[in-house]
């Protein structure tokens, strides 16, 4: 176990629904990478944007993009994590990937999609919330829409560090920054949020956002709205362990089931 954890996130412009050129832009981001970076995040469907033609652009978990991760995860000494479009089993989802070095993949699909664009028309709801024990630190990772539910992002496994990745639109981005806070407050937990920025195929606008929090809801890092930048921060882990003992209030936590 490390104490300190370096994180980095990739806030940029997506190229719609074309994952090789995509690949190749965050190619170049990641030669701005310092060495010792434990983990890389990208935004929500890094690899396309936030599209329905998912039948247009979907891949497998063999896919070239899932291969640039794991040689990039490899290459860098990194682990990263982003969400892509994947078909398996006669369902499309929109699956967040969990890419160590040594090519190990842990894989969370999207609970709750995105109703209001219709979402849940094309894509397969997951069922399953996942914990990513990496060098120590136990990571939860979802995505966007997942924000809006704290009860799925409870923190009834006493995880350290609690990431959304996303395509939130401008409109919308005070409840983006409102609820990355929040989450990070009710789960004495470090939250952070990466935001792409640009404008969709469907003329979306976004402005980014992408932030980082600590465990009392203190703003680390946020990347000025619209910048394309690689941010880096430095997570420790006596932060928190020093306000849990403090401030025992996930002790008070309700104890429930969701089904």
């Amino acid at each position: 176990m490390q104490d300190q954890f370096k994180v980095s996130w990739m806030q940029t412009d997506l190229v719609w629904e074309n994952p090789q050129q995509n690949r190749v832009a965050f190619s170049k981001h990641f030669e701005s990478l310092s060495n010792d970076t434990d983990l890389v995040i990208l935004p929500e469907m890094f690899s396309t944007g936030f599209t329905m033609h998912a039948a247009e652009v979907a891949e497998t978990m063999e896919s070239e993009t899932v291969s640039w991760l794991k040689h990039m995860a490899l290459t860098y000494n990194t682990a990263i994590t982003g969400s892509l479009v994947i078909s398996e089993d006669d369902n499309f989802y929109n699956r967040l990937l969990f890419v160590e070095p040594s090519g190990k993949i842990t894989y969370y699909n999207k609970r709750h999609t995105f109703t209001l664009v219709g979402e849940e028309k094309t894509y397969t709801a997951g069922a399953k919330k996942i914990i990513v024990d990496y060098k120590g630190w136990k990571i939860c990772p979802l995505i966007c829409y997942d924000l809006r539910f704290p009860v799925w992002a409870r923190n009834t496994d006493d995880y350290d560090l609690l990431i959304y990745v996303a395509n939130w639109p401008k409109p919308r981005i005070l409840a983006w920054d409102t609820l990355l806070k929040a989450r990070a407050i009710e789960n004495m937990s470090y939250c952070i949020g990466v935001n792409r920025v640009g404008v969709d195929g469907v003329n979306a606008v976004y402005s980014g956002h992408s932030a980082a929090y600590d465990v009392l809801g203190n703003l680390i890092s946020e990347l000025r709205p619209n910048e394309v930048s690689v941010e880096t921060v430095t997570l420790e882990k006596r932060h928190i362990e020093a306000y849990r003992n403090k401030f025992k209030f996930l002790n008070d936590r309700d104890r429930f089931t969701i089904l």
